[in-house]
């Protein structure tokens, strides 16, 4: 028991971790510092009122004022998980955290964070329909995509001020910045962060451009539960009814919060699993994101599509 608890816990840590450096939206997690989570699907996510300015009167001094700390709590809406096999011929005890690093690694890279950032986008573009703050119908071409990026970049000035920004792209108009000398005279390279990971990009006014896999930039997706049928395999798809491409997605930096836990990895020795002769691992991921509503109107989605 002890071994599995210890193994459990070396896993969850490096899990989390593992998530923030992959996924191309793993920025938006440093958000999430002042939220509460005690475990379970619920966080708890800090909301400030405060009073505006008063006049100052010489006499009686500053005018009274007041700041409430409140807390809303959250239900994280991403319940997805999986169990996985490794057979005891194939695994012993001693090569079993390698083994099984390696496995679940792999599980994260190509199934779990492609997921987390495609649930992240479209939830992201959903709200901003919603709110008013999306356009829809430009098809992006090298003429007018530098300035159509920079139109979007300045409403977010004209509504929030001159606050840092993350410009997210799908890759074919990244293909088309990039290939382009004219545009790419006009961009900075400066240091982008993502968890522990620190690396130089390309950037607009000094705002990094961040490019995605077009496959997790729609507006709409299904994520299978992995029973009913044609859903075995798990993962998820673009909704071909209602799925539209996204060229771009600008926020504030502080503005998207993140959630991803691995709550919890359960971890079974071959003598313990009654299913099987075979070390077993049970992996559960809670995620989910937010936008405060005063943080809306300071968000520019750009969609390919109309919108109607």
């Amino acid at each position: 028991m002890a071994n599995e608890l210890e193994y459990a816990t070396i896993f969850q840590q490096e899990l989390d971790k593992q998530v923030v450096a992959q996924a191309t939206s793993g920025w938006m997690e440093a958000n999430a510092g002042l939220v509460k989570y005690n475990g379970g699907n619920e966080v708890k996510i800090p909301k400030i009122n405060m009073d505006g300015l008063g006049k100052y009167d010489r006499a009686t001094g500053f005018v009274g004022g007041s700041v409430t700390l409140e807390y809303e709590t959250k239900t994280l809406t991403q319940d997805r998980g999986r169990t996985f096999m490794l057979d005891r011929m194939d695994v012993d005890e001693t090569n079993f955290v390698a083994t099984a690093a390696n496995v679940m690694g792999e599980f994260q890279r190509t199934q779990v964070v492609p997921e987390i950032d495609a649930y992240r986008y479209s939830s992201i573009s959903a709200q901003a329909i919603a709110a008013g703050s999306a356009r829809g119908g430009y098809d992006p071409d090298a003429e007018t995509i530098l300035s159509e990026i920079k139109k979007d970049i300045h409403d977010i000035y004209d509504v929030a001020g001159e606050v840092p920004l993350v410009i997210t792209v799908s890759m074919p108009v990244w293909a088309i910045i990039s290939n382009s000398t004219e545009i790419m005279k006009f961009l900075s390279v400066i240091d982008f962060s993502r968890g522990e990971v620190k690396t130089k990009v390309r950037g607009i006014d000094e705002n990094p451009i961040i490019p995605v896999p077009s496959a997790r930039m729609k507006t709409k997706y299904v994520f299978y539960d992995g029973k009913t049928a044609g859903q075995e395999a798990g993962g998820f798809v673009a909704d071909t009814n209602k799925a539209k491409n996204i060229n771009w997605i600008i926020t504030p930096r502080t503005a998207p919060i993140a959630i991803s836990k691995t709550d919890k990895i359960r971890i079974f020795e071959p003598d313990t699993n009654q299913q099987a002769d075979a070390w077993k691992i049970d992996y559960r991921k809670y995620h989910d994101l937010w936008i405060k509503d005063n943080q809306l109107a300071a968000i520019r989605v750009c969609i390919k599509e109309d919108l109607t």
